[in-house]
């Protein structure tokens, strides 16, 4: 059969391969690090030391996370535009502004400005960073991506302690973002100190048909909206355990052993480029519908359950993110894989947004309504996982997808 390649074949031995991974991956961890310390106490600055109500701190919150959904969809063609080692730089840097101002703001105003940074920032890093991976020999690709993803991991559970330390010191919140600002400038920094590459010609035009290009792909497009619930199921576990009454403890623990999970499986799915098969993707979407069937019962009592769900969401992220990367890399063509990851993100993070919306409201109906969503976010799991058929998968009759229109090799 025949799938459209990112990149030229690399040796095993590319130095220039292993120091792009090295780097991006050193990136992840000080920018997720610098992140996570940041948003696991945003809440309880927002609501306590600031005094707002609920509403206006979901409004700061809710112009970060759409805002940022929402600019994927042209900054992918951005990234392809500038390449990806100055739009990495210029994330970092304005990323960095972002938590300085979010630092310093004492009322709404100044908090959305920061919110706007923020998200702006956000949609440049994730296509920069990832367009830099896809980039690399086809040998290296799949364990850069699972290093990437395990660097993820590790600043999920570490970044909270640290954001608690710096809490504990004079400044406090100021002291906090300003250690996160300072970590995405190294970010940044490491950005810079890859070499320069050739990159396309091009103007603004260019972005409009990067996007073009990729909605043409139908066999691409068909797989980016199967494949939009994935962010959802990554994310929501995060914010159902401590909604469900389980205490701040347990939805630690709860967590850590979700992200150990998701880092070991990482290895497996980087094996021989494994991720590209559709048996994985699949297994990864059953098992996040597993997650949500388990935790749409409990109560906030139940430990064990819920350990399980961990178990099983851990699973599921480990063996769908690097999959989506590796099947989308191989199929986007040379020199295009930031709008193809563009379009790809764009579609998880609104489905995302609007999963949020309503499952908030329903969980606020009562008991009854959040275990209704979460069985409802189940459902999408396993239509996923049913109807996701990738690009270059073929059908049910043997007959090939549509490929995209761009040079193919054969495998």
């Amino acid at each position: 059969m025949t799938v459209a390649t990112a990149s030229p074949p690399a040796t095993a031995a590319d130095p220039s391969g292993r120091r792009v991974i090295v780097t991006v991956v050193a990136v992840q961890l000080a920018a997720c690090l610098g992140f996570f310390a940041v948003t696991a106490h945003l809440v309880a600055h927002l609501r306590h030391d600031l005094g707002l109500l609920a509403g206006t701190v979901g409004l700061v919150l809710g112009v970060r996370v759409g805002l940022q959904y929402a600019l994927l969809l042209p900054v992918g063609a951005v990234t392809d535009l500038l390449g990806p080692r100055r739009t990495g730089a210029i994330a970092c840097a304005v990323r960095a502004l972002g938590f300085l101002l979010l630092g310093a703001a004492g009322d709404v105003g100044a908090l959305l400005c920061a919110a706007v940074f923020l998200a702006i920032g956000g949609a440049l890093y994730n296509p920069a960073a990832q367009t830099l991976l896809a980039g690399v020999g086809p040998d290296r690709r799949p364990g850069g991506f699972a290093a990437y993803v395990a660097a993820q991991h590790v600043a999920t559970v570490a970044g909270p302690p640290l954001g608690l330390v710096l809490l504990s010191l004079g400044p406090g919140f100021p002291l906090l973002t300003a250690t996160a600002a300072a970590l995405w400038t190294v970010g940044g920094a490491l950005f810079l100190l890859l070499p320069r590459r050739t990159r396309r010609g091009g103007d603004a035009r260019d972005i409009l048909s990067g996007v073009r290009t990729v909605v043409r792909d139908r066999g691409f497009m068909l797989f980016a909206l199967m494949t939009a619930p994935t962010t959802l199921l990554a994310n929501e576990i995060m914010t159902s355990v401590p909604l469900l009454g389980f205490t701040p403890a347990a939805a630690t623990l709860c967590f850590c052993v979700l992200a150990a999970v998701a880092a070991a499986v990482q290895p497996f799915v980087a094996s021989g480029r494994r991720g590209e098969r559709p048996w994985v993707l699949r297994a990864g979407l059953l098992c996040a519908a597993a997650t949500f069937f388990v935790l749409a019962p409990l109560d906030g009592t139940q430990t064990a359950p819920l350990m399980l769900a961990a178990v099983l969401n851990g699973v599921a992220n480990g063996l769908v993110q690097p999959s989506i990367f590796q099947r989308a890399s191989r199929h986007a063509p040379s020199g295009s894989f930031g709008s193809y990851y563009g379009v790809l993100a764009f579609c998880a993070g609104m489905f995302a947004f609007a999963g949020d919306l309503v499952i908030g409201r329903l969980f606020d109906l009562g008991s009854t309504a959040a275990t209704t969503a979460l069985a409802g976010v189940g459902v999408f799991a396993l239509v996923a996982a049913f109807g996701t058929r990738g690009p270059g998968d073929r059908t049910a009759r043997g007959h090939p997808t549509r490929e995209s229109p761009y040079r193919r090799t054969r495998r």
